[in-house]
């Protein structure tokens, strides 16, 4: 069986689990100022209580975004060491393909359309089919105004997960209302399915996925928003 360790830090609700022996042991990050105070702790916590080193792990997998900008860029760093250190591949996963994994659970051979707040007045946003235990990416991860998630939601979507701080759409037809966050939970049953497949890569590839060259915005403009 496989056995692997997962980091999710793309939200404020930031997680890691371990893989072993077909059993998932999680951690949240709680009470910790940043995502990289805590994870490392959290992680060697994990590998104790299964009394396990890292170098005994197959494969590290981590969210790899779309998210916080800072929490993706602090895993990536965090999973590039590790894995570089005990000499192990990794696993990226799209962190909204995690939330449809998380909704999957009451939603088989369903068309699932993940949104996650990115601030700024936008969205990122993902189309994800299930058939058959399998998932499809029919939609790539997308930066946009809420609107038209939804509205792309309303035409192609039976199960409409929303992530942090989103609130359901007044009107939503036939289409079912799921609240599900990104999560190393998912992120390692996703990650598992991938290293059977041998979607495993050296950890150089750990990159974060970014869809807004812009970060912050600057003075001027938060003026602007606030008074538009």
């Amino acid at each position: 069986m496989t056995t692997l360790l997962a980091i999710e830090t793309s939200t404020e609700l930031a997680s890691v689990a371990l893989l072993n022996k077909g059993e998932l042991s999680i951690r949240e990050l709680t009470g910790v100022q940043t995502h990289s105070q805590g994870v490392l702790p959290a992680i060697q916590e994990l590998l104790n209580a299964a009394g396990l080193s890292l170098s005994q792990c197959q494969a590290i997998a981590f969210g790899c975004g779309p998210g916080a900008f800072t929490g993706v860029r602090t895993t990536c760093g965090i999973v590039q060491g590790l894995a570089y250190g005990s000499d192990l591949p990794i696993l990226p996963i799209i962190s909204l393909q995690a939330m449809a994994q998380a909704a999957r659970e009451q939603n088989s051979d369903a068309d699932f359309v993940c949104v996650l707040d990115a601030r700024m007045a936008e969205v990122y946003w993902a189309h994800y089919r299930l058939r058959n235990q399998a998932w499809e990416l029919v939609s790539e991860p997308a930066l946009s105004a809420l609107e038209l998630a939804l509205a792309y939601a309303d035409a192609h979507a039976s199960v409409l997960v929303l992530g942090n701080g989103l609130t359901a759409p007044a009107e939503t037809g036939s289409m079912k209302i799921v609240f599900k966050m990104p999560h190393a939970a998912q992120v390692a049953q996703l990650a598992a399915v991938d290293f059977s497949d041998g979607k495993q890569v050296a950890p150089e590839m750990a990159q974060p996925v970014y869809l807004r060259n812009k970060i912050a915005l600057t003075t001027i403009e938060r003026m602007q928003l606030k008074n538009s």
